[in-house]
């Protein structure tokens, strides 16, 4: 006789109502020109590969439980010690154990539109997540950031989906005006954002996350880490998953972190592409927000001149249908009028521009 069980009536009722978090599309076979999940259009330092041979032989052991190296070679970088760092299998892992750690009741708290993680992570722990909207000026709100009363309030600077920056006033403000913990998400800092690492001195309120996916070209790795008080980092080490990093990402990512002129060589390419795209896409008189990151937001306008919601849906389709992948947020008053482009070589460039050509020619 076939026994049935009921997994969605027996599973926790946070569990129940829990949305997952939906990935940019990863599309089958070639000839994409894929702009849609802010990868790195260059692969990593040619030290990695080197690096990842020498495990082979290790793949039969555990890897080191926690990462120590690759922790001190980053805090060595910061000026910090090696008890301010703890390393996570892609920041996402470190956005859970925050939330693990040390969000309660009233929840966590988030600006929108942020990265779309944060409504999972917190929803995975059964806690609330308070929004705090921007308006279409991208101004940081101190005061609704305090008025939430969160736990821990995440936020993305430079804020993704639309590539503005915040000054470090602005952050110091917030870790000011908050009574808890204030997460500054800096997954694109690298390309031209300013890091909140300098106000760890000052603010044990404060812990910075960052990634190998974006500007060390090590998305599938998945490696991120965060830097805090050593108080902070010793609690999130209570909960992290033993051997949460293998030993290939571990050795893949101290190569790529100890490369410093690859990494600033391929930065540096990938900025300039970005401010040649965007001057482009001024001259076809759209709005596109100033970026800090490896992407623009950008808001098209059809031959008529005319933005919309229904505008952007329409290029998008298009250029799938052409097979150039960006990425549309259609759920937003402020985003549903924009297209956000990842940065590629200067050929997928050239070729999401084409695409966008042959768009408004016929739109």
């Amino acid at each position: 006789m076939k026994k049935t069980f009921d997994a969605l009536n027996r599973a926790l009722p946070h569990i129940q109502d829990l949305r997952a978090y939906v990935p940019g599309e990863q599309p089958q076979g070639t000839g994409w020109v894929k702009l849609n999940t802010n990868e790195n259009p260059y692969p990593p330092s040619p030290k990695v590969g080197i690096a990842i041979a020498g495990e082979l032989d290790s793949l039969r052991k555990y890897p080191e439980p926690t990462s120590a190296k690759l922790r001190a070679a980053i805090g060595a970088r910061f000026g910090l010690a090696q008890a301010n760092v703890i390393i996570g299998n892609g920041s996402d892992n470190i956005l859970d154990l925050i939330t693990r750690c040390f969000v309660s009741d009233p929840g966590a708290g988030h600006t929108v539109p942020s990265y779309s993680l944060y409504p999972v992570v917190a929803g995975m722990s059964g806690q609330a997540l308070m929004d705090v909207n921007f308006d279409c000026l991208m101004q940081l709100d101190v005061a609704a950031l305090a008025a939430t009363q969160a736990k821990v309030f995440f936020l993305t600077n430079p804020n993704a989906p639309t590539g503005v920056p915040f000054a470090l006033t602005e952050i110091e403000a917030a870790l000011q005006a908050i009574d808890g913990l204030l997460v500054v998400d800096e997954a694109y800092v690298d390309f031209g954002g300013e890091s909140a690492v300098s106000l760890l001195k000052d603010y044990e309120n404060l812990v910075v996350v960052r990634t190998f996916s974006k500007s060390y070209s090590l998305a599938g790795m998945r490696v991120g880490f965060a830097i805090a008080s050593s108080k902070i980092i010793a609690l999130l080490d209570r909960v992290r998953d033993a051997y949460n990093l293998d030993c290939v990402a571990q050795a893949a990512a101290l190569a790529a972190f100890e490369d410093v002129d690859y990494f600033a060589e391929q930065r540096s390419k990938v900025m300039a592409t970005r401010e040649a795209t965007r001057a482009q896409l001024d001259g076809y008189g759209w709005f596109t927000y100033p970026s800090a990151t490896n992407f623009l937001f950008t808001k098209p306008k059809n031959a008529a001149g005319e933005s919309s919601a229904e505008v952007a849906a329409s290029l998008f389709a298009h250029l799938k249908a052409q097979r150039v992948l960006v990425r549309y947020f259609p759920s937003h008053p402020l985003t549903c009028a924009f297209i956000r482009v990842s940065i590629g070589t200067d050929v997928e460039m050239k070729a999401f521009l084409t695409a966008v050509e042959s768009w408004t020619n016929n739109a």
